[in-house]
């Protein structure tokens, strides 16, 4: 304890910070290496998709009169509009989706902008390469991850939501915290908290099995092994829209996950991601005197 030295009343010292190992280096690893693929798969995805920028359901052909989601550009060529239609609500999307201007002034239709396409250039065949190639890197990855996760007990550990954490109060409360960006401190911040869990949850057993199996569907050579995969989900192009929906999803929670990690302290959490250690925010317990 020390003293103010201009009015001689005594000062606690302030709590320190906790540094603990949080994160295995394989952890590290399959984290840094499901990123890479998550990109190059989203951006390849999306060349893949601009070759047929329409969605389906159920066994029906590419009749663009029975898509449930399309984009696209009409009306003449001197006043053309990029849209997006979903059902048979219609956006205009100019220069967003469907119709663009490249630096010359000249219309350029393609359902997404070249700059989140992988190649950038119109090649449906280099793009489903890169798709392919990295869908079995990211597989492999992830089995990697699973193995892991359950020998060393961190599935159950770390992921798994307790009873408590499974009351709507418990939850409703997590979710509030959230909303007024107030983050966990203490001993509370040594693990994840229910959102968190749900989260991961949400995309290790829903949409990353979604995404794989559906993935799966759309190759004609699984197709001829496994055909109960087809109808599983309703005939191919059932399965592509759930495909397209899924990986949104992920996505979705990649943007949200980068947005909290920010909002958190980018320093400690890359921190934790790179080295593995991890620093505890010290609890603040508010003095009545204070106040």
């Amino acid at each position: 304890m020390s003293g103010n030295l201009e009015t001689g009343i005594p000062q606690r010292a302030l709590p320190r910070a906790v540094l603990i190992y949080r994160h295995s280096i394989l952890t590290r690893l399959t984290h840094w290496i499901n990123l890479v693929c998550i990109l190059v798969l989203l951006m390849s995805g999306l060349q893949i998709f601009n070759a047929h920028p329409a969605l389906y359901w159920g066994q029906t052909g590419a009749d663009p009169r029975r898509a449930s989601f399309e984009i696209g550009a009409r009306g003449p060529r001197s006043s053309r509009a990029g849209f997006a239609r979903i059902g048979a609500t219609t956006f205009d999307t100019t220069g967003i989706l469907g119709l663009f201007r490249n630096a010359s002034g000249q219309d350029s239709v393609r359902g997404f902008p070249r700059w989140v396409t992988l190649p950038s250039w119109r090649d449906l065949a280099l793009g489903r390469r890169w798709h392919f190639f990295f869908a079995w890197v990211f597989v492999a990855n992830l089995f990697v991850y699973f193995a892991a996760a359950i020998l060393s007990g961190h599935l159950k550990r770390d992921l798994f939501l307790s009873r408590p954490e499974l009351r709507p109060g418990a939850l409703a409360r997590d979710a509030a915290n959230h909303l007024r960006f107030l983050f966990p401190r203490g001993e509370a911040a040594r693990h994840y908290n229910p959102l968190q869990k749900l989260s991961y949850l949400s995309v290790l057993f829903v949409f990353l099995p979604l995404m794989i199996l559906t993935g799966l569907t759309m190759s004609p050579a699984v197709d001829a092994i496994l055909p109960w995969l087809v109808d599983l989900f309703g005939g191919r192009q059932s399965a592509r829209t759930i495909h397209f929906i899924a990986a949104n999803l992920i996505v979705l929670f990649v943007i949200v996950h980068v947005l909290m990690v920010f909002l958190a302290g980018p320093r400690n959490e890359l921190r934790s991601m790179i080295t593995g250690k991890y620093a505890i925010p010290p609890k603040q317990n508010h003095d009545p005197a204070s106040s």
